[in-house]
């Protein structure tokens, strides 16, 4: 008898769930996304600026994973015919604003984490003589921590406030102090368990890595994320239902009823599986009646908000000879890093072009500094990133501000048997993906989708 399979929530790894769930099950499957909003992509979008394409959201994802392949996301855009608009960011280092100035970020980090402490001249005063040996590994089997308290009680406060907080600022929106070592840094966690150090833990973790010298860290699809969106939907061959929010799931035998659209309308749809690939908030709303242990433990999940500004500077503007820059918190500025967009993906700028900036604003906790209007934030964006790149910035020739509230998951210590937590509570028939679960990157949440799309295919094949 011929499936049919929900898919709520068109971000990536919606998508990515409907094209495994095309992969691997029959050939007359119906796989339905029903996405609540009036476009597919989530975080994914790409937009224009003075004639420009510049994203609103993720400009790349890892090239590579840390088994030495490549990344999911590398292998999804291959498989949805974006093999060859694979494109790599110049070679251009990035830096730190600090006091001032801008130092050049330390080579051979772990997400801002050292190995070798004397590569941090000029950057932070590590507190070397806390990093002695321990006499027993620093993490207990399976402990998680904030990788602020570790790295604070091994190193000292400035090498946390100075290094790991704008580097995990930079992929999270939040604070060392807050987020998770086992979420954030799963390699570090596992080698903590058996080496002394933080030092010693930091190059372990670092040697299981099998990325080849040399290759790209970052890539991205000429065209923009947009088109990667455009052809995961066109792979999947999946009916594509936007603008109709899902209100209720219900259990109805061995299928789920949907309850969907505005209440005083409500359409229904029965279907064999489902697959939530929506943020925590909605996704608790909507395990509720169904799996209450997973939707307390979803629920317990906090955000940040953040926003980016776009700035079309004109042809010639001088910057400094980098990809861009992080900005530590200490630093006081609302800017907490800066892309220099045109110069990091040469790919987009001709010889006339204007030169593209990207800043993006806020942190957890800072969500009432965002509360003022576009024009405001482009203000304060443009005069602090001038300030921080140390030279005026001429008037933009056009600029946009692209608001993402609530946007970052924030996995706070504990977060993995959050997720176990939510796992273990589904019923049969019905899983989870995104990047409330796995990690915010793009490979992380491809890899969720399709972890989801192969768990309800095992279910439906076994019935």
């Amino acid at each position: 008898m011929r499936k049919r399979i929900a898919i709520i929530g068109g971000g990536i790894a919606g998508l990515a769930a409907a094209v495994r769930l095309r992969d691997v099950t029959p050939a007359d499957t119906e796989i339905i996304v029903y996405e609540q909003s009036g476009a597919l992509g989530g975080k994914l979008r790409t937009g224009e600026l003075a004639g420009v394409t510049v994203e609103r959201g993720a400009e790349s994802f890892l090239n590579g994973a840390p088994d030495g392949g490549e990344s999911a996301a590398v292998t999804f855009a291959r498989r949805v015919g974006l093999g060859d608009a694979l494109v790599h960011p110049a070679a251009q280092p990035a830096a730190l604003a600090i006091g001032g100035s801008l130092a050049r970020i330390p080579a051979g980090t772990l997400v801002g984490v050292p190995g070798d402490l004397s590569t941090l001249d000029g950057v932070a005063l590590p507190d070397a003589e806390s990093d002695a040996d321990a006499g027993r590994p620093l993490l207990a089997p399976g402990e998680d921590v904030a990788v602020g308290e570790l790295v604070r009680s091994r190193y000292g406060a400035q090498v946390v406030d100075r290094l790991v907080d704008p580097m995990l600022g930079g992929v999270y929106a939040g604070r060392a102090d807050r987020l998770s070592l086992r979420a954030t840094m799963p390699q570090l966690a596992r080698t903590a368990e058996t080496e002394h150090t933080l030092r010693g833990a930091v190059r372990a973790a670092q040697a299981l890595s099998r990325r080849v010298p040399g290759s790209p860290v970052f890539a991205a699809v000429d065209g923009g994320m947009t088109r990667l969106v455009g052809a995961a939907a066109t792979t999947a061959r999946a009916r594509i239902s936007l603008g109709l929010p899902v209100r209720e799931i219900v259990r109805a035998g061995t299928r789920w009823h949907l309850v969907l659209g505005p209440a005083p309308e409500p359409q229904t749809d029965d279907v064999d599986a489902v697959i939530l690939a929506v943020p925590a908030t909605p996704a608790s709303r909507l395990l509720t009646g169904v799996a209450p242990e997973a939707a307390k433990a979803i629920g317990e999940l906090e955000y940040a908000s953040v926003a980016l500004a776009g700035m079309a500077l004109p042809p010639g503007t001088a910057l400094p000879e980098l990809s861009g820059f992080l900005v530590p918190p200490g630093e006081g500025t609302l800017v907490k890093a800066a892309t220099f967009f045109t110069r990091k993906w040469p790919h987009l700028a001709g010889p006339d072009s204007p030169v593209i900036v990207r800043a993006s604003l806020g942190r957890a906790g800072e969500e009432e500094r965002l509360h003022l209007s576009d024009h405001a934030l482009l203000e304060i964006a443009h005069r602090e990133l001038g300030e921080l790149a140390g030279t005026a910035l001429p008037e933009p020739v056009a600029s946009w501000i692209q608001r993402w509230g609530g946007g970052l998951p924030q996995y706070a210590p504990g977060h993995p048997d959050r997720v176990r937590a939510v796992r273990d509570g589904l019923p049969p028939g019905l899983a989870v993906a995104g990047a409330a679960l796995d990690g915010v990157g793009i490979p992380v949440c491809v890899a969720s989708g399709e972890r989801a799309a192969d768990d309800v295919s095992s279910y439906l094949e076994a019935l």
